[in-house]
């Protein structure tokens, strides 16, 4: 049977004020740089290799709100600005800029229908392309949005990541995992690799971690948990891999084709109990390698 799950007040209060960094990032092309060279002189500008190596600009919460995997290729620099950055410069700049944000496939761009109340909104940063109708999110714009709006706005766009329909929680679901099953995280970078490491050990921090599929496998050898050729049983890890045998998502068989699965490392996507339909619907692509615990 699934149920549909929400957010505690808590959960959308922490996702309102974290979710928007604390600080702007622009990311452009050569060209556009040249046209703002003017008003730089109470910013970064940091060049495209630097930034991606930067160990500043790579925790995850940044990477998850701006999308650094969905940045063009023409983007040569980052401007890293002070909040109150975008509000000195004219007001014909500030467009250009913020709409090329767009363009570049930068993240924090919201389809403005998840505002029910846009007069609120200061049109500058209101864009129509291709008949749709965009919001640029920028840190100082969003902080001085009314609650409310920002309370229907984020729950709206969480559900763009992730739906909250799931299964009920199995009965025979062990204890450690009925604690998080169903629910949603305020900690960016926890994702599939380590949702199914704590469900094999148990260890509550590991679900806040940002697992790559190397650590993920040594998890699994330390935990006794070796690669079988054998239909799925009770307590089995189920991985998909892509063609060159990298593992592309994991989840946890509690029993009955049920699931412990995480979809993403965003704060939007909860720890949620789904059937095997569901995963081989999203995940059937790829080949699926099967780990059970060595007895």
């Amino acid at each position: 049977m699934t149920v549909t799950i929400k957010p505690t007040k808590e959960e959308v209060s922490d996702w309102i004020e974290n979710f928007v960094p604390k600080i702007d990032l622009f990311f452009v092309e050569e060209n556009t740089l040249a046209m703002f060279e003017e008003y730089l002189s109470e910013v970064l500008v940091v060049p495209r290799k630097e930034f991606f190596e930067h160990s500043t600009y790579n925790q995850i919460q940044l990477v998850n709100s701006y999308m650094y995997w969905n940045i063009s290729d023409k983007v040569k620099y980052v401007i890293v600005a002070q909040p109150d950055w975008i509000s000195k410069i004219p007001e014909q700049r500030k467009r250009e800029i913020l709409f090329n944000q767009y363009k570049v496939g930068r993240g924090l761009v919201f389809p403005l229908s998840l505002f029910p109340f846009s007069r609120s909104l200061p049109e500058v940063y209101i864009f129509e392309e291709k008949g749709d109708k965009l919001l640029i999110i920028q840190n100082k714009m969003w902080n001085e949005l009314p609650f409310q709006v920002k309370e229907s706005a984020i729950q709206e766009y969480a559900q763009l990541w992730d739906n909250w329909i799931c299964c009920e929680v199995p009965e025979q679901t062990p204890i450690h995992i009925k604690k998080y099953a169903n629910k949603f995280s305020t900690v960016s970078g926890s994702n599939c690799l380590s949702a199914t490491l704590f469900a094999i050990t148990g260890q509550d921090w590991i679900l806040d971690e940002w697992v790559h599929p190397d650590t993920f496998l040594n998890g699994l050898e330390r935990a006794s948990f070796s690669l079988i050729n054998d239909k799925i049983q009770r307590g089995d890890v189920i991985t998909w891999v892509n063609n060159d045998g990298i593992i592309q998502h994991a989840a946890y068989h509690i029993d009955n084709n049920y699931f412990f699965n995480k979809n993403g490392q965003t704060i939007f996507n909860p720890w949620k109990i789904i059937h095997w339909d569901q995963l081989n619907e999203e995940w059937g692509h790829y080949k699926t390698k099967v780990y059970r615990k060595r007895l």
